[in-house]
């Protein structure tokens, strides 16, 4: 059983509640949205057919206890289950980020799952899947990446069906168009329960690098 990964890569984990984390990062190939600000198109298309054996070997070799399957969208690849419940059997700490149009109840819930909520600016907000929420586990986290007022506006609607919930909520600034300090200003306003979350890995690096 194999699928088609784009890059394996290991990093300073950049977002999530895990963000700061030394973190084994799988990026699989092929997404089902084109979101305006997407910064990983080179995933829509590039990769290699890979064993899952291969994969989980390659993960190993870097010796961390922290992986996640990122893509493009992970969940568009039927084999992602299986990679994702092979990683857990191997007592990986294993985050799954999916986009949010997929059905995240086909992962077992012992992974992270973040799930990105897609808001107007990305041009692919009608395509969200909120029944998502209802599936969630109280370890899965939730983010929404905001560019500008509007969408920090829907981002704050839609989180306000996950008050009283345990789910941690991510608010990242689009890196180079919404300054994290404004973003800063409106959650404080608005007195959210909510987490700032800048892209770390884009401040430690040049944010057009890839495998980081």
């Amino acid at each position: 059983m194999t699928l088609t990964v784009n890059e394996i890569f290991f990093s300073i984990q950049g977002e999530s509640s895990f963000a700061g984390r030394p973190c084994v990062f799988i990026r699989l190939t092929g997404c089902n949205l084109r979101c305006a600000y997407c910064d990983t198109r080179y995933a829509y298309y590039d990769g290699v057919a890979l064993d899952i054996p291969d994969i989980l070997q390659r993960v190993a070799d870097y010796q961390c206890p922290l992986v996640e399957v990122t893509g493009g969208e992970p969940l568009i690849q039927a084999e992602t289950p299986l990679l994702i419940g092979e990683l857990i059997e191997r007592d990986f700490t294993v985050l799954l980020e999916t986009n949010g149009t997929q059905d995240i109840s086909r992962i077992d819930d012992r992974c992270i799952r973040i799930v990105d909520v897609k808001c107007p600016t990305s041009g692919e907000a009608d395509k969200n899947d909120l029944d998502n929420f209802d599936r969630l586990s109280s370890h899965d986290e939730i983010k929404f990446v905001i560019g500008n007022r509007e969408d920090y506006e829907f981002a704050r609607t839609i989180a306000g069906r996950l008050s009283g919930r345990p789910n941690p909520v991510h608010f990242s600034p689009v890196f180079g168009r919404l300054a994290p300090d404004q973003m800063a200003a409106w959650i404080l306003e608005d007195r959210l329960n909510v987490r700032l979350q800048p892209q770390l890995h884009k401040i430690i690096w040049n944010p057009e690098q890839r495998g980081v």
